[in-house]
């Protein structure tokens, strides 16, 4: 009886096969590897919930100043977007004056950044120029140009010291094209549920 296959061809197969296998092996090998590198989808996955904090303030900014007011709030953040997206709430409890303000962001998986935009609710017309950036080595940092008292300013948000129950958030301003850094905002968070 002669066999279905030549030798030749069966050689062929089992090469192909062999090939298969190991193309298989590094198809999974790659996926594994690409799932274990950060993408920066999952940089705010410690965010969402309730959170009191403690703001401190400059109260003239770009000015020299050294004069801060400090205050309280609350801030309620959600995810949405399937992940790729989240939101904030915010009360700020500035004695006298209270107000809110909302955070959006959306995630861009070709250029693995954040855009992180601000919507106060004393101007709810005007939506802020957005920040882009990502995580870093722990620390996000998003950039934007915008203006200040009608002069060119790049604004710089920075997110660190990041656990399930605290994170720290400031705003810097620079009117030297990112040489110099005045900080003028800090924010200390502290999960209450």
């Amino acid at each position: 009886m002669k066999p279905p296959f030549s030798l030749a061809r069966r050689r062929l197969w089992t090469d192909a096969l062999a090939g298969a296998g190991v193309a298989s092996l590094l198809t999974a090998a790659n996926t594994a590897a690409a799932a274990a590198e950060p993408d920066g989808l999952h940089d705010f996955d410690l965010f969402p919930g309730t959170w009191r904090a403690r703001h401190r303030k400059l109260k003239k900014r770009l000015a020299g100043s050294n004069d801060w007011s400090e205050f309280e709030g609350t801030q309620w953040f959600l995810p949405m977007l399937g992940g790729a997206g989240n939101m904030d709430d915010n009360v700020f409890d500035v004695p006298g004056a209270p107000y809110r303000g909302v955070s959006l962001r959306s995630f861009d998986p070709k250029t693995r950044t954040w855009a992180i935009w601000w919507l106060d609710g004393r101007d709810p017309h005007k939506i802020d120029v957005p920040v882009i950036g990502r995580f870093e080595n722990g620390v996000g940092t998003f950039l934007a140009d915008d203006t200040f008292e009608g002069k060119p300013i790049k604004m710089r948000f920075l997110w660190s010291k990041i656990t399930a129950r605290s994170r720290y958030w400031e705003q810097a301003f620079s009117p030297d094209g990112g040489k110099t850094w005045e900080t003028n905002w800090t924010t200390e968070f502290e999960k209450t549920s």
